[in-house]
């Protein structure tokens, strides 16, 4: 496992891929419930660099954006399910909604999100722009969601 790093290792280990001259992809997401479209997503996402990096919401995080009931599983161990893919190189946690702070950080040479966000609405765009990266969105192949796989539950479990 690749255990989540401090911003301060991260921002040391991104200086040295610029050093080495390594194409550094870097993606952000809750991950709350991992699904076969989160895997597609970043392995989409490693493909467009050398190295990947991860921002996850923290718990506090996700409970800002997506509600009291949110997130199903601990941050602890949706770090650990994330690490233990193939295409991720490492994982970081952020207590903000968004990853802006860690992207200004970081500086990546490509921010990447789904498709579902329009790239003018993408945070972080201007500062990766401005450093002469570039901003790209991954369409998904299955719709699937977090939300979905909670409501499809609920109405399951209703229904009994």
């Amino acid at each position: 496992m690749i255990n989540p790093l401090k911003h301060d290792e991260l921002k040391k280990i991104r200086q040295q891929f610029k050093i080495e001259n390594k194409k550094v992809v870097f993606t952000n997401g809750c991950f709350d419930i991992l699904h076969a479209g989160h895997v597609d997503y970043l392995t989409k996402a490693k493909a467009l660099g050398d190295v990947l990096i991860v921002g996850i919401n923290s718990d506090l995080s996700v409970k800002k954006i997506k509600g009291k009931n949110r997130p199903v599983i601990p941050e602890d161990e949706r770090a650990l399910l994330i690490s233990s893919l193939k295409p991720v190189d490492y994982v970081t946690f952020f207590d903000e909604p968004t990853p802006k702070e860690l992207i200004e950080l970081l500086i990546p040479d490509i921010l990447v999100k789904g498709a579902d966000w329009s790239i003018d609405n993408i945070v972080g765009k201007d500062v990766v722009e401005a450093n002469g990266g570039e901003v790209k969105t991954i369409s998904f192949v299955n719709n699937q969601s977090t939300s979905k796989i909670i409501k499809t539950i609920i109405e399951r479990f209703k229904a009994e």
